[in-house]
């Protein structure tokens, strides 16, 4: 059995009772720290509540349109598709004129063959004996003779201008 005293304080004559060496409380003393941690707790959770709160309002602002924010994403979107129709209209343009142009190139390369060909026909069916005989025996034409003959210097031009009569 633990030693009990009773001590008396003549100047308070307050009694208290003594088990061993230590002094029963009788009330415990409230602890203030907890209470303050508990209380900073619920302001936060009250804090992040109300942050929430404004997050969620404000999103939901952001998610609605105005009328005239509507019209105007219509009108972009409207312009913005006369424009794609454009851009592709000249680029079908710019395709059936560049298969044109080439269909043009490869008939003026068959027509000029078609001219070379011809041109080297004729050039084959004529008969420059035939011709220079039949000139002599059927039309009376003869060769120049010197005197008829007159030469002309040409300044490095491939064609000459005839301004007057040659003379006799």
């Amino acid at each position: 059995m633990p030693n009990r005293t009773v001590n008396h304080n003549n100047r308070n004559r307050a009694a208290y009772q003594v088990d061993g060496n230590t002094v029963r409380r009788m009330e415990a003393m409230p602890d203030y720290r907890k209470e303050r941690r508990d209380r900073q707790e619920r302001e936060r959770e009250e804090e992040l509540r109300k942050r929430r709160r404004a997050a969620a309002r404000n999103q939901e602002k952001a998610l609605r349109m105005s009328k005239s924010y509507v019209v105007f994403l219509t009108m972009a979107v409207t312009v913005f598709g006369i424009f794609c129709g454009a851009y592709i209209k000249l680029q079908s343009d710019v395709t059936a004129r560049m298969k044109a142009i080439a269909s043009l190139e490869s008939q003026v390369t068959d027509l000029k063959a078609d001219n070379d060909e011809a041109y080297k026909r004729i050039n084959t069916a004529v008969d420059l004996d035939a011709i220079k005989e039949k000139a002599i025996n059927e039309l009376g034409m003869f060769y120049a003779t010197q005197d008829q003959i007159v030469y002309y210097s040409v300044d490095k031009t491939d064609y000459m201008n005839q301004y007057n009569e040659i003379p006799q």
